[in-house]
């Protein structure tokens, strides 16, 4: 592998398959975790797990503490969401939003990526089985990579090209963790609550835990995660 890829990796079951899918590519995976003052720190250990198991080129953790611009449940003194459907998942934008986290996320990827000399940048987010997130779709990640070109110096001069690659974005959780099994992903190894107990154990409830167990029922898995309680 003399190719380099910078994989943003919370720690949780879809970015976890996006660092295996940038080793599938042929990339040498440069993860990139940030600790941004989340309540669900347990993803942090995981991200940890992550890159050692799958043997990341390097492990970055970057803390940016988006607890001062608030007004999320996952940085805020904000009720996180609990026992909705999936129907109602998909309604709206929910509290767990976190204001611009992926342009934040993606833009210090971007600069960590210019200066290892590469334009690919690995992300795990996904536009279907998804809590409604804006930055989450197809358009925004094509408008990002846009951006991107224009905004650095290795792509206003053109000697490399900036890609995004969005591996899981159009599709469903089953089918994630159904890649990610193929590709030797330990899922275990990940969390994706977004309010577990001090001791990491999963609520059960939350959007992200229901739509996890959905997406391990319809694949026929099954979820080695501990919970509190299921839907």
């Amino acid at each position: 592998m003399d190719k380099i890829a910078v994989v943003l990796l919370s720690g949780g079951a879809d970015s976890a398959t996006a660092l295996a899918c940038a080793k599938r590519d042929g990339f040498a995976p440069y993860a990139l975790t940030i600790d941004y003052g989340q309540r669900h720190r347990v993803e942090l250990e995981m991200a940890r797990r992550q890159a050692q198991a799958q043997k990341a080129a390097r492990h970055l953790i970057m803390k940016i503490d988006l607890r001062g611009i608030g007004k999320s449940a996952l940085t805020d003194d904000v009720p996180v969401p609990v026992g909705r459907t999936p129907d109602e998942i998909s309604e709206g934008i929910p509290a767990t939003y976190v204001p611009a986290r992926n342009t934040i996320f993606l833009s210090v990827a971007l600069g960590w990526a210019e200066s290892l000399g590469t334009g690919d940048v690995y992300v795990g987010v996904n536009a279907l089985d998804y809590s409604g997130y804006p930055d989450c779709r197809p358009e925004y990640i094509e408008a990002f990579e846009k951006m991107a070109r224009l905004a650095t110096k290795m792509g206003v001069e053109g000697r490399v090209q900036v890609k995004i690659h969005a591996p899981l974005i159009s599709r469903k959780k089953s089918e994630i963790f159904l890649l990610g099994r193929e590709l030797g992903v330990d899922f275990s190894m990940t969390s994706s609550c977004y309010d577990p107990s001090p001791d990491g154990v999963a609520c059960g409830v939350c959007d992200s835990c229901a739509l996890r167990l959905k997406g391990f029922a319809e694949a026929g898995l099954t979820d080695p995660l501990r919970y509190a309680k299921k839907i």
